[in-house]
């Protein structure tokens, strides 16, 4: 599944992980260069102000 990133930017979601050192749930996702990214799953799904505006910080894009 891909997301777009409120900046503009696109990934695709590789997969969920969990970090060992405390058993949270990682997202591993892949930027449009082929570097690949992981941050905690509520930081990923949550929502963030910009301008004003409450927004996700990675919308899904249609496929």
């Amino acid at each position: 599944m891909r997301f777009q990133h409120y900046k503009g930017g696109i990934y695709e979601l590789v997969c969920e992980a969990t970090l060992e050192s405390d058993l949270s749930t990682m997202i591993v996702y892949r930027a449009a260069n082929g570097s690949i990214w992981c941050r905690p799953r509520e930081v990923f799904f949550e929502m963030i102000e910009v301008d004003g505006k409450q927004v996700q910080r990675f919308t899904p894009m249609e496929e």
